[in-house]
């Protein structure tokens, strides 16, 4: 049996209120995939108190099953009526997690209980997050998500700004009928850039001949071109290409990985920490890809600022070698809830965040502002 960690110990403190946030901020401009377009970010939070102390979580589900089945209104009714009432005064993260076991899936609602008790915890002992978690702080290469354009003109365009700021990776959305020659158009360009490509699951293991031709773009890794739930065929799909497989929603937790990783299904994996059920559960799949060689890297859900800063906070640990999907904050969002939000400094790093917790400031004014429902739950 593997050593707990010290925030596995940590004890969770009596919640004094407890309450779930809908809040709804307009994108700067819409972000679509091979799957859907959104002009907004509506995100389910929960605002924790104990003691006069305040922390955080944020779901990163959608209002929609596009992404993932789980959706805001799925994360609020587990949350609710199976998450919540296992909660307990005293006991450890660890056992917490026991606790939820018996919970199938949901891991967007489990991260958002488990990351707001880790922040409300590390303020209550006053050290930021990734201290708890037994990381010290470091600078974090940002990456950038592109989602699909309407021509391939516009991509470049897009791409040219991106690399002004300048961030360390380029990840460009991909689908049917927008890949072979929208990558070949961009290489032709920008020939030395570290370049990825994300198809979201819209291929099939009939189309191996086709995604073998983009073996001639030299990108850094193709991710999750197969079915969102398959390993096996990804194996299979491996052997084909000389590109290395990033998976993404595939993974779910640390079994997943292990999985994949048997069959050679990848050579990277992206760890979304909302997605495989929270922070914890994120550092045993970095830490065993970690002891195998294998790299991984921090995706993003277009989180508002919360979630945002969690992510940081994650990437301090070992394992996470590749620039993750943390841009800059007003790349999404014209107002944010959170203060500061994330910059670029000139040679595209991201400054850890260093406050108490998150280590940013949540700004209740403008959640009040762009909040569509609050309920009290205690």
């Amino acid at each position: 049996m593997n050593k707990l960690t010290p925030a596995e110990l940590a004890l969770l403190p009596k919640l004094d209120r407890i309450e779930l946030i809908t809040v709804r901020l307009p994108f700067v401009q819409p972000f679509a995939t091979s799957v859907h377009s959104w002009a907004v970010k509506e995100a389910l939070l929960l605002r924790i108190e104990s003691g006069g102390v305040v922390g955080w979580g944020e779901c990163v589900a959608d209002p929609d099953p596009y992404y993932s089945y789980e959706t805001t209104q799925t994360a609020r009714h587990i949350f609710k009526d199976f998450l919540l009432p296992q909660v307990e005064a005293g006991i450890s993260f660890a056992e917490l997690g026991e606790r939820l076991r018996p919970v199938r899936g949901h891991g967007m609602a489990k991260a958002m209980l488990e990351n707001a008790l880790l922040d409300l915890v590390a303020r209550q002992r006053g050290v930021p997050l990734h201290e708890l978690l037994g990381w010290p702080g470091r600078r974090i290469q940002s990456g950038i998500s592109i989602g699909i354009k309407d021509s391939i003109p516009e991509l470049l365009s897009a791409v040219e700004e991106a690399l002004r700021r300048p961030y360390h990776r380029i990840k460009v959305k991909i689908m049917r009928g927008k890949d072979v020659a929208w990558l070949r158009a961009l290489r032709a360009e920008f020939p030395q850039i570290a370049l990825m490509a994300d198809a979201n699951g819209d291929y099939r293991i009939e189309d191996a001949p086709l995604l073998r031709e983009l073996d001639a773009f030299n990108l850094t890794m193709i991710e999750q071109p197969l079915s969102y739930s398959d390993i096996v065929q990804h194996a299979a799909l491996q052997r084909e290409l000389a590109t290395s497989l990033c998976l993404d929603e595939s993974i779910h937790d640390l079994d997943d990985a292990r999985a994949a990783l048997s069959l050679d299904a990848c050579r990277i994996i992206n760890i979304k920490q909302g997605r495989v059920g929270g922070l914890l559960e994120s550092l045993r799949i970095a830490a065993f890809c970690h002891e195998r060689g294998v790299g991984v890297w921090s995706g993003g859900m277009d989180e508002t600022g919360i979630g945002r800063a969690f992510n940081l906070h994650l990437q301090a640990a070992a394992g996470f070698t590749l620039p993750g999907d943390t841009s800059e904050t007003s790349r999404y969002f014209a107002e944010d809830i959170v203060a500061p939000g994330v910059v670029l400094a000139d040679d595209g790093f991201i400054e850890m965040p260093t406050g108490p917790g998150i280590g940013v400031q949540v700004l209740e004014d403008r959640v009040k502002r762009y909040e569509l429902e609050r309920e009290r739950l205690s």
